[in-house]
């Protein structure tokens, strides 16, 4: 598939989602059967841990369509991100999404500030640039959407095979925003 292709196939699952009308296919024995010689997903989701926000429901995606990495926050880190290039230099996927979400409790945490233990104060410092470029007062949601958009950024800056694979034109990185309330994904780039 394209790239074009692939996020194509990204909206239309999601609309059959807000519809109610999930195919769920290839969720059977006959996929896992077929997906223990290998994988190849033709999409990369880097989201958040809600446990509301669930990518392969929201993009009516089956087994092994979807590689996917959840981590509060939808966070640019070290581990998130080498799987991510696992996906990209092996796998050969071209498209990443950072899928940010409406009420967003990482990124409500980082607005708040205060110290919320070392582990999290870490977590969140991934997100204080964010909050920064939304400027003071902003809204947790559009904080959220800034996140989304700065961490697609972050991946290019922070790896070498997802720069490369970007500038040659064989990957797109998409920041998205997950509306809990209706489960619309709007693509914000």
């Amino acid at each position: 598939m394209t790239i074009q292709e692939v996020i194509q196939r990204l909206q239309d699952g999601n609309e059959r989602f807000i519809a109610d009308k999930l195919e769920g296919k290839l969720q059977d024995n006959g996929r896992r059967q077929d997906l223990t010689s290998g994988q190849s997903p033709y999409a990369i989701i880097l989201s958040c841990a809600d446990s509301r926000v669930v990518p392969e429901l929201a993009f009516d995606a089956g087994l092994g369509e979807l590689f996917v990495i959840r981590v509060a926050g939808n966070i640019a880190n070290s581990s998130s991100i080498a799987s991510i290039e696992y996906a990209v230099a092996h796998l050969g996927t071209s498209v990443i999404v950072v899928l940010g979400h409406q009420s967003c409790g990482a990124v409500t945490a980082a607005v708040n500030g205060g110290d919320n233990g070392y582990n999290l104060n870490h977590l969140l410092s991934h997100i204080t640039p964010a909050v920064v470029a939304a400027g003071s007062g902003a809204a947790v949601n559009d904080v959220v959407k800034k996140n989304a958009e700065l961490t697609a950024e972050e991946l290019k800056t922070r790896s070498g095979i997802i720069k490369d694979a970007a500038d040659s034109g064989r990957l797109q990185i998409v920041p998205a925003y997950y509306n809990l309330d209706s489960g619309k994904v709007d693509f914000l780039s």
